[in-house]
């Protein structure tokens, strides 16, 4: 059974005379025990490249110099001590604050069944170490809920390969909080970072393997690898690779950092990556024609309590206004993507989708509904990233008086006049309940007003 979907579709068209021609050569590897990978004959007899049908050699140097590639780039995941351990025994982890990624430079055999890497040393000393393949490692409660894998390293006997690859697998989990911030935060971006120098040269394994996740971002996915995703709890077998990653780089909260491991990928080369994924038509806000503007709509808390009044001012001011309120389209990510790409205003409140900013074109602008208590996380999570994707960020600020929770807890209560206090006194948990799941806004219109047609000038040569 083959687990690996090819680049490219063969056509098998040979004539007798090629036939025989390569027959001898058949003949003398079969029975001389020189036993390429299957997806390497495949490759050897696809026409891509010229070959010499009598020997065998130019096949032996087209796997060396792979080899020496993906050498290569598996340094390059590692840096200092670590990548000195990797050239002297195969293998080594780059452990950081937010992460580990594990790489192995040499061959070796994944045990689907148990999850269990041998990776050969010619230490007499055993070695096993767990990894659970997850970008963010700081909540250890979620992270033990992974599916650990076990790699062992020593002078060891495998079990038999019963399917070889000649590119390396990478092991990462599609297990995560469930919304979109997360997902890109955490598993999108990372993958990205870690897997995008190989050109489509990695063979994914996805623990946790949610039908779901692949739905949802199988464009991005298929567009870092040429090959059909494996779901290791679905196909139990013993598989042989060249080499290996486990885990995910994480570099900060969406984004890239071209100086950090593996050097070289900033936002805008991510940015470039999902346009090519999803067919995104708008490189650039100058190209619509018409302001459009999209609203993200909560339906439960942090509701803009005027929204219908917030959709006939900023129509009045000339805008072209689309409300996306249903989790139905927002995770249809084929279709949102493009609909994202296609407005020059994007604006909503924390928790509403706002990392659909990363489909934005450039120079387009993203307003941030900022609620009471929740400064730092609009910030944090989108205002800075905004602006590495080359998009304008706005922060639409409320005054208390905008707040539901105003009314709830009386103007004088420190809920309203110090944020900061909750958050040190009860913790993340206890400013959540509150700001988070309590909180609702009314928008004066005359202040929000100006916000608007500070947007629409960014977008727009008009007059207002």
């Amino acid at each position: 059974m083959r687990m690996e979907k090819e680049p490219r579709r063969l056509v098998f068209s040979a004539i007798p005379v090629v036939f025989l021609l390569i027959l001898p050569l058949l003949f003398v590897d079969f029975f001389w025990g020189n036993v390429f990978p299957y997806d390497q004959w495949i490759q050897y007899f696809s026409g891509s490249e010229t070959t010499n049908f009598s020997s065998s050699q130019q096949i032996n140097k087209k796997v060396e110099d792979q080899q020496k590639s993906f050498d290569h780039l598996l340094a390059r995941l590692v840096r200092g001590e670590d990548r000195r351990k990797l050239e002297a025994n195969g293998f080594a982890c780059d452990t950081a604050v937010h992460s580990v990624v594990c790489v192995a430079n040499q061959s070796l055999t994944i045990d689907t069944r148990t999850m269990k890497v041998y990776i050969p040393s010619n230490q007499t000393l055993q070695q096993e170490s767990v990894v659970y393949p997850h970008a963010r490692q700081e909540d250890m409660n979620f992270v033990k809920t992974l599916t650990p894998v076990h790699m062992i390293h020593g002078n060891i006997t495998p079990p038999a390969c019963e399917y070889t690859h000649n590119v390396p697998a990478v092991i990462f989990s599609s297990k995560g909080m469930g919304n979109v911030f997360h997902e890109f935060n955490e598993i999108i971006i990372p993958l990205f970072i870690t897997t995008r120098q190989f050109q489509s040269r990695v063979f994914f394994i996805l623990e946790d393997f949610k039908p779901s996740f692949m739905n949802k971002y199988g464009k991005a996915v298929s567009h870092l690898s040429a090959y059909e995703v494996m779901n290791p709890a679905a196909n139990t077998s013993v598989h042989c690779f060249p080499g290996f990653v486990v885990g995910l780089k994480y570099h900060d909260n969406l984004a890239l950092n071209s100086s950090d491991i593996p050097g070289g990928y900033s936002m805008r080369d991510f940015r470039h990556f999902l346009r090519e994924a999803y067919n995104l038509k708008f490189m650039h806000v100058s190209e619509i024609k018409r302001p459009r503007l999209i609203l993200l709509s909560r339906r439960n808390t942090r509701r803009f309590l005027n929204e219908d009044e917030m959709v006939a001012m900023m129509e009045e001011l000339g805008f072209q206004v689309i409300v996306v309120s249903r989790s139905k389209i927002i995770s249809d990510l084929n279709r949102f993507g493009n609909m994202i790409n296609s407005c020059s205003v994007l604006v909503g409140a924390h928790g509403a989708g706002l990392t659909n900013e990363v489909f934005l074109p450039a120079g387009a602008v993203m307003v941030q509904v900022e609620l009471l208590g929740l400064g730092w996380a609009a910030d944090t999570y989108y205002g800075d990233p905004a602006r590495a994707m080359d998009v304008h960020y706005l922060k639409y600020k409320i005054e208390p008086e905008e707040s539901s929770l105003l009314k709830l807890y009386g103007r004088n209560h420190s809920v309203i006049t110090d944020p900061g206090y909750l958050f040190a006194k009860g913790g993340y948990r206890a400013a959540r309940s509150v700001y988070l799941d309590m909180q609702n806004a009314r928008i004066n219109l005359s202040r929000f007003r100006e916000t608007m047609v500070e947007a629409l000038s960014l977008v727009a040569n008009l007059d207002v």
